[in-house]
């Protein structure tokens, strides 16, 4: 079997790479094979190998071969049907209405000659520029619920498109879904609605927490935890991930007398504000009712650009020819309706082999496996490299080299590897074996027990000091302007900066002299270097990369001294006084101040000029004020200031009793906003709690 899912994978690969030319017989018959085995992966178990795209690929390959040659189309041909088996063991229910599939778009081309093609179905002048309802294209799991006598009745799952598996039970848990609707009002004694069930990517973060915490196996992606809600035998379970469900058309509706209504609803966009009213969730951001194909492109390029806004997970957008009669005209295929398509956004999640892992050692000497990997296309970046994290994180996804593995890239941003695909293994590949010793200095690894990494704690390792000194001039550190990650690894390699005082003993004409710098360049680095000397003591505390001591732990320290080296005579009962930091952070600081190399250092840049002592930017705002509007309130500042900086602006709020917030949540009380406030201020106008400032009420209020 792995044998031939190896095949299988291969020739998926060639067919993609168009090394192959789907010319014969034999080869439609393959490639009918590969699709199927591809389509069994993403619709019944969920556990696709190629990215959307790919597989669509595949498809139009396998549609275009039979198209030139239908005596080459076999009767079971994935071309000539809806969906997939059913999962056994399940109590199978008919839809009212297949539950057909879309054709697939991906630029502004394939858009354009869709609209074309309609225009020409309908007869129509090529200029006429018709009306498209465009909406999201939820990643979730396919539902059809059923109404008879404004009760919801019955709920099915997509299944084969004809037939799918029944889950009332399941989603009468689901709050979103009214257990009853007026339909009535619109003459209507039975409807059967379509839409897509699916969480919410807060609620999915949500999820995966509480789970970790409880020890269970973190969910890969939030369609693969909804689809699986939906099919849980607990509807308790279904009620515990909060799912929503959005409608996103009629596809069946009679009255009294089994007579049609659907030709009572003459726009598509109208009728799903029609049963939007009485109740049922229906789409709403994201969706516009667009005059002609331009604004189509537009719109759905858009919606490309931010798709990480939405709260949920969309992989594209669906157009649809708003007007009904002018649908009824044009008809359906075997496989998709003529009338709408689906634009694809750039694929998040695909397939591909982790060919080998590297090491990388960070700035307080912990390991971090890298893997590599064969170069996929996700979201229009090639991705190459994800990070691992730890031994625990290899061993809990049970990687091995040469793994088929499921990559994905979180928020669009970050790659990380959701699992491997242990069933497709050929027996070739090789377990992945954790160092033990450090692959810079060599010298031997250890694990605390309170922390997943292996550390190296040779205070002499190159690999480890060179990322310490990256840091050090970083922007969240020291914020040394222009000097970044390849010039302090040259100068590294040349043996200029081997700690931190180096860094303030570099001169023009040495940086001037070296190739790629002039005398501009390095009067430049000079003045940058110069002024991190004056930054505030909580900088430079940070600066230092004594483990467990961040941006917030430093500021606490800052605020309760007056020049650093004081911390060195502290107690332990000393730093466990200080709200927020205990004993690790505590012990960490003794540890690295009880170095008497550490403190010589530390000397040496107060010598070369380094601030060591308090600013007022170091201490505690003291709130003089109790009873102002701000005191004891949260506050968070969105978009353009333009009469203060928003460090300032802050400042100003903290001086006044106020705390800052980096997020809008339950717990913002005001939300100050300038140009461009974006996100923000429309998730504080949903919350409803939140007060609402322009930045001239909140200067009004100093």
């Amino acid at each position: 079997m792995n044998e031939n899912i190896d095949k299988i994978i291969k020739f998926s690969r060639e067919v993609l790479s168009e090394k192959i030319k789907i010319n014969s017989k034999s080869l439609v018959n393959e490639l009918e094979e590969t699709v199927r085995f591809h389509e069994w992966r993403y619709y019944t178990l969920n556990e696709p190998i190629l990215s959307d795209t790919e597989y669509d690929f595949l498809f139009k390959a396998l549609e275009a071969a039979e198209a030139n040659h239908p005596e080459w189309r076999s009767g079971h041909s994935p071309t000539q049907r809806v969906g997939l088996e059913i999962t056994e063991n399940a109590k199978q229910i008919d839809h009212l209405q297949p539950m057909l599939s879309l054709a697939n778009s991906y630029n502004e081309k394939d858009l354009i000659d869709f609209d074309l093609q309609i225009k020409k179905l309908l007869k129509l002048d090529v200029s006429e520029k018709l009306e498209y309802s465009v909406e999201p294209k939820y990643d979730g799991g396919g539902i059809s619920l059923v109404y008879e006598d404004n009760q919801l009745v019955r709920a099915v799952t997509r299944g084969d498109g004809s037939r799918g598996e029944e889950i009332t039970n399941n989603v009468k848990s689901m709050k979103s879904v009214p257990l009853y609707a007026d339909f009535a009002k619109l003459g209507i004694k039975i409807i059967e609605l379509r839409g897509e069930a699916l969480i919410s990517t807060a609620n999915f973060s949500k999820i995966n927490k509480l789970r970790e915490e409880n020890g269970q196996v973190l969910f890969a992606n939030a369609r693969n935890a909804a689809t699986g809600g939906l099919r849980t035998k607990d509807p308790k379970e279904t009620e515990t991930r909060k799912m929503d469900a959005f409608i996103y058309s009629i596809s069946y509706a009679a009255d009294e007398g089994g007579n049609s209504k659907l030709d009572d609803f003459k726009s598509h966009f109208e009728s799903i504000d029609e049963i939007g009213r009485l109740g049922v969730k229906v789409p709403s951001e994201a969706r516009k009712l667009c005059k002609g194909i331009d604004e189509v492109v537009k719109f759905c390029a858009k919606w490309q650009n931010d798709r990480n806004l939405f709260p949920y997970e969309i992989d594209g957008m669906v157009i649809k020819l708003d007007n009904k009669n002018w649908q009824d005209r044009i008809g359906f295929t075997a496989h998709h309706p003529r009338w709408a398509i689906a634009y694809k956004f750039q694929a998040k999640q695909g397939a591909t082999r982790l060919i080998d892992v590297e090491y990388q050692i960070g700035k307080i000497g912990s390991i971090t496996p890298v893997g590599k990997l064969e170069p996929v296309a996700l979201a229009g970046v090639t991705i190459s490299s994800v990070s691992l994290h730890n031994e625990e994180f290899i061993e809990s996804r049970d990687l091995k080299l040469g793994d088929m593995v499921v990559v994905e890239r979180a928020g669009d941003v970050i790659p990380y590897i959701v699992k491997a695909l242990d069933d497709v293994r050929t027996g070739k590949e090789i377990p992945i074996k954790f160092p033990t010793n450090c692959p810079s200095c060599n010298s031997e690894l250890v694990k605390l027990e309170t922390e997943a990494a292996w550390r190296c704690i040779n205070p002499d390792c190159p690999a480890q000091n060179l990322q310490k000194l990256i840091f050090f001039a970083s922007k969240d550190a020291m914020d040394i302007d222009g000097f970044g990650k390849s010039i302090m690894e040259k100068f590294f390699e040349l043996g200029w900066v081997k700690s931190y005082p180096d860094i303030y003993r570099l001169t023009e004409e040495q940086i001037s002299g070296l190739e790629g710098f002039g005398a501009r360049s390095a009067e430049k680095l000079i003045a940058a270097i110069e002024a991190s000397k004056a930054n505030p003591i909580q900088r430079f505390l940070h600066a230092l990369s004594i483990h467990h001591v961040g941006k917030k732990v430093a500021k606490l320290l800052a605020e309760e001294i007056d020049h650093a080296l004081e911390l060195a005579n502290w107690t332990k009962e000393h730093f466990e006084g200080i709200k927020d930091i205990g004993p690790v952070v505590a012990q960490n600081v003794i540890s690295y101040l009880g170095d008497e190399s550490n403190i010589a250092m530390i000397k040496e840049m107060e010598y070369l000029g380094v601030n060591l002592t308090a600013t007022a930017k170091d201490k505690r705002a003291v709130v003089t004020n109790t009873d102002h509007h701000l005191s004891g309130k949260t506050i968070l500042f969105t978009g353009t200031l333009h009469q203060m900086g928003r460090k300032e602006a802050q400042e100003k709020a903290e001086s006044l009793g106020a705390k800052n917030l980096g997020a809008v949540s339950s717990n913002l009380n005001i939300l100050v906003v300038g140009d461009n406030a974006g996100s923000k201020l429309k998730k504080a106008k949903e919350l409803g709690t939140v007060e609402v400032l322009t930045e001239q009420e909140f200067l009004d209020l100093l």
